[in-house]
Formats: C-alpha cells, sequence, structure tokens
C-alpha cells in the first residue's frame, strides 16, 4: 500500500497509442523519490516500536496507544485510544492521498489507455486471488480463517524502498508498472476492509455519509478549484463514516476518488503566465494576489491536495502507523511460539509465494494472451522480482491483522508473518534480480537513455554552428502547447551559450492526441527542401491552434516559398518517410512524448525550464572539458 503519492502535473502532451507511451513525468519522479525516501523512516519506525515493546519500558508503550483522546464540543464527544486514532484518524487521511493518486491514473494517468492497462489490472488481480487462496489453503481454520485479507496488500513505500536497493540500477518503467499494479491493490484493500472488516451499520448515519460523497463530486463537477471546500467536506465525510460502523479508510479513498484530476488548461496556463508578467511589470499587492490564484487555478485541485498531503503522509502518519503497530512483544516465548504456529507461516508464505506466482504468473498470462504488452525495457524476468518485492505487505497487513483477529495471540503471530514475509520478499526480490542480470545481462528495466541517431548536420535541422560543442535536439509536436512554450525557452538557451550551442528539432508527431500534427510535421520538411524549415517551424507554433490544410497553405506563402513546389513536397513519399524516421529515432531513443530533450546523446529528465537545462548544459560541458566560448575568445 503506498504512503501517498504525490500530484503529478503535465509537463509533457502524452501520446495516446501503444507505441508511445507518455515519458516519466516530473510529479511522478518526485511521487517514487518522496516513497522511495520514506522507506527508510518507516523502516526505523517499525524496528523502534519493536524495540520498545520489547525493552524494560513496555508498558509505557501499551500506555501510550491506550490512552484516551477526546473530542467534546456542545454535548456531542468522540473518544478513542492514540492508537485507534492513529489507525482510523491519521490512516483516513492516508487513504484519501491514495484515493486522489487513483483518480489521477483513471483521469490522465497510467490507466486512461485501456490497453495499457490491462496487464497491470491482470497483475494485481492474480497477486490479489492467489495469495488469498493460498492462504485460506494453509492457515488453521476458524477465527485464523477471517485473516485472508492480511495477504492482498503491498506496501509501496518498504517496496520501491527494496527496488532501489536490490533492483537494477536504472528501473523507471519497472517502476511504473508496480505503481500502476498498486493502484488496482489499494482499490481492493481498501474495499475488503470496508466490506469484509467493518462493525453493524448505522443506517442513517450511512445515509449522511452518501449524501457527503454526493456534495464532493458535485464540487468535481462544478469545477470548484479551491481546496478548502473539499477538505471541510472531505472532514465532515470522516466524521459520518466513524459513526457508520464501517472502517474510517473508506471515507479516506472515497474522498480522494471524487476529486477531480485532469491536465492544466491551456487557456489557464496562458492566463497564469500573463498575470505573471503584469505582476512582474508592476510588483503590487493586487497583480500579486492575481498571480498567485492564477496560477494556484492552472493546477488541479486534485494535484494540489496530493502535494501538500503527500510528505505528510509518507514520512509522519505512516511512520506514526508503524511505531503503533508494529510493536509485538516477542519476550516469554511469544517469537518461538509464532515461529511454529501455522498462521505465521501461512501469513508468510502467501505473501512471499503468493505475490511473486500470483503477480509473476498473471503478468506471464496476460502478455501471451495479447491482452498487451510489457512496458519498454522490462522483461519477463525484471517482473518476477517486482512481483518478489511485492510481497512486502507491511502497512495495509498489519491494518487489517488489528483488524480480522480479536485474540491478541492470533493477531501478534500474523504480525510475526507481516514481518517474516518482509524481510524473505526482499531476499527473494534480490536473489531474482540477481539471476536476470548474471543468466540474460538485463541489468535496467528503463527506457532508452541515448540518442538512437547522431545529429547530422545534412539532414537534421539545426540553429546555430553545426560544429558547436553543446548540443540540445528536441523531439517536438507542432500541435503541442508544451512545445509551444518551450519554443522560447530554446532562444533564451541559445542567447545565453551563443556559439557553443545547436539546437536541432526532430519530429515526433502525436497522432492520437493532435489530429493535425503529422501535417504540420510533414508541413515543415516540404519547407526544409526550399531551405525555409526554421521559417515554417516558427510560423506553425505561432498559429498551432490553425493547422488545417488551408492554413498551412497560407503560412507557405507567407514563408516566402514556391507553393506549388511545397503542395507537391507535401504529398511526397519522401516527405512522409523523413518525419516517420524521426519517430522512429524517438522510440529508439526512449522519447515517449513532446517535449522530450537531448544533451548531446543523454536523454533529459526533469523540467525543461531554461535553468534547468541550462544547468544540464553546463553541467555536459564540465564533464567533457568543453571551454566556454568568451575564455576561447579572451585566450585568442
Amino acid at each position: 500500500m503506498r504512503a501517498g503519492p504525490v500530484r503529478r502535473k503535465r509537463r509533457q502532451t502524452r501520446a495516446g497509442r501503444r507505441a508511445l507511451a507518455a515519458q516519466l513525468s516530473v510529479p511522478a519522479r518526485r511521487f517514487l523519490s518522496t516513497e522511495s525516501g520514506s522507506a527508510g523512516l518507516l523502516l526505523a519506525a517499525a524496528l523502534s516500536g519493536l524495540a520498545w515493546a520489547n525493552s524494560p519500558w513496555s508498558g509505557s508503550y501499551r500506555a501510550l496507544w491506550e490512552t484516551v483522546v477526546a473530542v467534546s464540543v456542545a454535548g456531542w464527544d468522540l473518544s478513542m485510544g492514540l492508537g485507534d486514532w492513529v489507525n482510523n484518524g491519521l490512516m483516513a487521511v492516508f487513504f484519501f492521498v491514495v484515493g486522489l493518486e487513483v483518480r489521477r491514473e483513471f483521469s490522465v494517468g497510467e490507466l486512461t489507455n485501456r490497453r495499457r492497462a490491462a496487464i497491470p489490472i491482470a497483475a494485481a488481480v492474480g497477486g490479489i486471488a492467489v495469495p488469498a487462496l493460498l492462504y485460506l489453503a494453509a492457515s488453521p481454520g476458524g477465527e485464523a480463517a477471517r485473516g485472508w485479507g492480511v495477504v492482498i496488500g503491498t506496501d509501496t513505500a518498504f517496496m520501491l524502498g527494496a527496488l532501489a536497493v536490490v533492483g537494477p540500477t536504472f528501473a523507471t518503467q519497472l517502476r511504473i508498472f508496480l505503481l500502476t499494479v498498486t493502484v488496482v491493490d489499494d482499490i481492493v484493500a481498501v474495499s475488503v476492509i470496508g466490506f469484509f472488516y467493518s462493525s453493524t451499520l448505522n443506517l442513517p448515519a450511512l445515509g449522511v455519509m452518501v449524501a457527503l460523497g454526493a456534495l464532493m463530486a458535485l464540487l468535481s463537477r462544478l469545477g470548484v478549484w479551491r481546496a478548502t471546500p473539499f477538505a471541510l467536506v472531505g472532514a465532515a465525510l470522516w466524521l459520518a463514516t466513524v459513526q457508520t460502523g464501517v472502517h474510517a479508510s473508506i471515507a479516506g479513498m472515497l474522498g480522494g476518488l471524487l476529486v477531480a484530476a485532469q491536465a492544466p488548461a491551456r487557456e489557464d496556463v496562458e492566463g497564469a503566465a500573463r498575470r505573471f508578467r503584469a505582476f512582474r511589470q508592476s510588483p503590487d499587492v493586487q497583480l500579486g494576489r492575481s498571480a498567485r490564484l492564477g496560477l494556484v487555478r492552472a493546477v488541479s485541485v486534485n494535484e494540489r491536495l496530493q502535494m501538500s498531503l503527500h510528505p505528510w503522509a509518507s514520512y509522519v502518519i505512516v511512520p506514526l502507523f508503524a511505531l503503533a503497530n508494529a510493536g509485538v512483544d516477542l519476550r516469554g516465548g511469544v517469537l518461538a511460539d509464532a515461529l511454529s504456529s501455522r498462521l505465521t507461516w501461512a501469513v508468510t508464505g502467501s505473501l512471499v509465494i503468493g505475490k511473486l506466482l500470483g503477480v509473476g504468473l498473471s503478468t506471464w498470462a496476460a502478455v501471451r494472451a495479447g491482452l498487451g504488452r510489457l512496458p519498454q525495457g522490462v522483461s519477463f524476468g525484471h517482473v518476477f522480482g517486482g512481483a518478489a518485492l511485492s510481497g512486502i505487505g507491511f502497512t495495509v497487513s498489519l491494518l487489517i491483522a488489528g483488524l480480522a483477529f480479536d485474540d491478541a495471540v492470533l493477531r501478534d503471530q500474523a504480525t510475526v508473518g507481516v514481518l517474516l514475509a518482509a524481510v524473505l520478499a526482499t531476499a527473494s526480490g534480490w536473489a531474482v534480480f540477481r539471476a536476470v542480470a548474471v543468466l540474460r545481462g538485463q541489468t535496467e528495466a528503463d527506457l532508452p537513455r541515448f540518442l538512437d541517431r547522431a545529429v547530422d548536420p545534412e539532414a537534421d535541422n539545426v540553429r546555430g554552428r553545426v560544429d558547436a560543442p553543446l548540443s540540445l535536439v528536441e523531439y517536438g509536436d507542432f500541435e503541442c502547447p508544451f512545445c509551444a512554450r518551450t519554443t522560447g525557452v530554446t532562444d533564451e538557451l541559445r542567447e545565453r551559450f551563443g556559439d557553443d550551442l545547436r539546437y536541432v528539432f526532430r519530429h515526433l508527431p502525436l497522432v492520437d492526441v493532435h489530429p493535425h500534427a503529422e501535417l504540420a510535421a510533414r508541413a515543415a520538411v516540404a519547407a526544409q527542401a526550399q531551405g525555409r524549415f526554421w521559417q515554417m517551424h516558427d510560423l506553425l507554433f505561432a498559429h498551432q491552434d490553425q493547422l488545417e490544410f488551408e492554413d498551412i497553405v497560407g503560412y507557405a506563402a507567407e514563408a516566402g516559398l514556391d507553393v506549388e513546389a511545397f503542395l507537391r513536397d507535401l504529398d511526397a513519399e519522401d516527405t512522409a518517410a523523413r518525419v516517420r524516421a524521426d519517430v522512429a529515432s524517438a522510440e529508439a531513443s526512449g522519447a515517449r512524448g513532446t517535449p522530450t530533450f537531448f544533451i548531446g546523446t543523454m536523454r533529459h529528465t526533469g523540467p525543461h525550464d531554461t535553468d534547468t537545462l541550462a544547468r544540464a548544459l553546463e553541467d555536459s560541458r564540465n564533464a567533457e572539458g568543453v571551454p566556454d566560448a568568451r575564455v576561447r575568445r579572451r585566450s585568442r
């Protein structure tokens, strides 16, 4: 189970077709980084709880989490032990962030494309069903049978942390695949908690809960962009859910799912830019407030809530949960009893073996059945390594263990099984990844990182000295608003680096999302035949919302082209072949969205604003020992 996702701000236009899946965006990388970083803190908290519970001060550990904390307002009160506030209160925030990420994935993320989503969905279903069935077959029965839900979840923070340590050196594509699997895992796990591990329902409170959920959905439908209304309704939804007898995780997940996510609208982004420019020219309070609101409004409330809450979920809530729930007192023969318990090994085996077989074999079967294909750079060996790591159940497993067993002995045995599984699953993942690297030579699970086709001044479109020591290659789409925005960035970079920089533009028309992009690319190639590529390039970006055939003919005349020759070249097979060659080189170079930049021959990952690209170019200069042009001029 993930420790909460971050909002992903769209910085690229993404391809809709299978062959051009989007390149990983900046916020997704930030999410992965936060999850991996929180794994260490989560491990420290779990070990601290375990050590505390087995120390001479174990009584203070139990007393702390049993301390009753009450909230009372005008005769109404809500009281729970501190441990219950963590499990039912703070963890609702955790699941709210999970719900936000799930909604984003289905709206603008990996699950928008059914074919691309089919394989991870199949993997998730297998990774839930096989461990549950294995547990039911191996458990001693009776009350122990209620613990089947303990083995269905995956702790994303631990899994990603373990992947960073024992996985391939470069594993971005595998991480995306595993995160998509956990999206489905999250939905099923929370549904299981709600349906199978909740108490008797309070129907009036359930009605209030449904009404508040409808209100939150209405806020999204009406396009409310401020976060405060969603936060207030979400808090009320949590209170109503607590009164229903349903576990509070349902309120968190439901609330997150009801907050709409969408990519930034072009008009909102441009409006924010205009307001910021106005503030820059005249920095007064009113214009500053207008600029701030414009920037806020350009990003969906779903992403803003994720960005605000995700660090709290990762670095505070989940470690507190681990501290409160991992503290099993293993003294007095408890550990020996647990290690000889059938329940303990049913939990351990179901997580370690069940997840490995469930995720791995379901993925293999789905690919063989033609439901989809693995992400580029990911092999079945990598999938089985990730499947082994998905046996780290921890967060959701401990939560369900606390709900499933009233008997403290059974609960402790299940907890020991979860902890053992985390260790053994990590070791299993290491063994699989090591075998894949040694036997198959597969040391990376990522997109290609190097430019597939070297820059050819005779064929490529180059601005600047063709023999300049620094090279910036862009794969772009004339209908992509983010590419249009970066045209100013490349001009600023050329001004900053002067003769040291050459800029190369290559075509990557994303025809599934931009219907005029291929025609525009062919128009640029046709203009290139008459030596006017850059004039057409600038006109197409300046009028990217007007790219019909008649518009493009007008741009050809405006660029001073021989229109008759231009029209012949526009329909020529050689022109189409040139565009296809650029698309093929993009595919082979790991470019999956626009714009994608290469600094020299290395694919750039991260923001593509002027300062970031300038730093990357400077790093490239330093790595290659290229002197600054100004230094060379002074030396002459």
